[in-house]
């Protein structure tokens, strides 16, 4: 199958969760986060056939509707049971975003699990669902409790000693066509955050590479090195070497 070749899987893809978890960090290892059509003024359209001419034919990346919507439709074919769900992502004043404005991803195997290669620099394997006890990840700590009929995912701040919200989610199974709205409003909004830069991000063996409009960011366990872009032509020589596209 071209996507499994796409993320650098091999071996049998039976739905368990060793399987999930070694899908799930090829996809982010592979495929990044990038919001790159919607300064080009590219429509993001939100279907099966879109998601794979741009993720696995031109090899590129996509935000949390192309991400989480492809890895959905591949986990589905190889046999996960698989329901999308409606995120609230938090804000810095301590609420939250309105529903649809993230999509993740419920698996049922043996136990339920959230998965999630759309968020950027999170989880980096599925989660347990059902219980509130710390789950290591990468050297960070994450868990998810309930809060009423939402869950809410966390990640543990070692600097400030607190747990930081992510998103808050409920466990009601979506269509992808109800994610459409905020889709839209994302790449249309002028308060749309994905319209004000650019944004390339990959996980990588040893951290993290991240690209912006302005900066270069390589992260290594927790050493971080960032410096300035300096003109679009540095930009795109990046772009293509940092992450393998192309856009020209």
């Amino acid at each position: 199958m071209a996507y499994l070749k796409r993320i650098g899987y091999t071996g049998q893809p039976r739905p368990s969760i060793e399987v999930l978890r070694k899908l799930h960090k090829r996809h982010l290892l592979a495929i990044p986060f990038e919001n790159l059509d919607i300064h080009l003024g590219r429509p993001i359209i939100l279907s099966e056939a879109a998601f794979y001419d741009k993720v696995v034919n031109h090899r590129r990346g996509g935000f949390c509707y192309e991400l989480n919507g492809s890895f959905a439709i591949l986990l589905k074919r190889l046999g996960f049971r698989v329901s999308m769900l409606s995120a609230r992502v938090a804000r810095n004043d301590g609420g939250f975003t309105p529903g649809f404005d993230h999509m993740t991803l419920l698996v049922r195997l043996k136990e339920r699990w959230l998965a999630d290669v759309g968020f950027g620099d999170s989880f980096t394997e599925p989660k347990r669902l059902d219980t509130s006890n710390p789950q290591s990840d990468d050297k960070k700590i994450y868990r998810i409790i309930r809060i009423g009929r939402e869950r809410l995912v966390s990640r543990f701040d070692e600097k400030k000693n607190s747990w930081e919200s992510q998103y808050a989610f409920t466990l009601r199974s979506r269509r992808l066509e109800d994610f459409v709205p905020r889709c839209r409003y994302h790449q249309s909004s002028p308060d749309s955050h994905f319209r004000k830069d650019r944004l390339i991000t990959r996980l990588t063996s040893t951290g993290r590479v991240t690209l912006t409009d302005t900066k270069f960011i390589v992260t290594k366990g927790s050493k971080r090195v960032e410096r300035p872009v300096r003109n679009r032509k540095e930009f795109n020589a990046l772009l293509s070497r940092q992450f393998g596209m192309d856009l020209s």
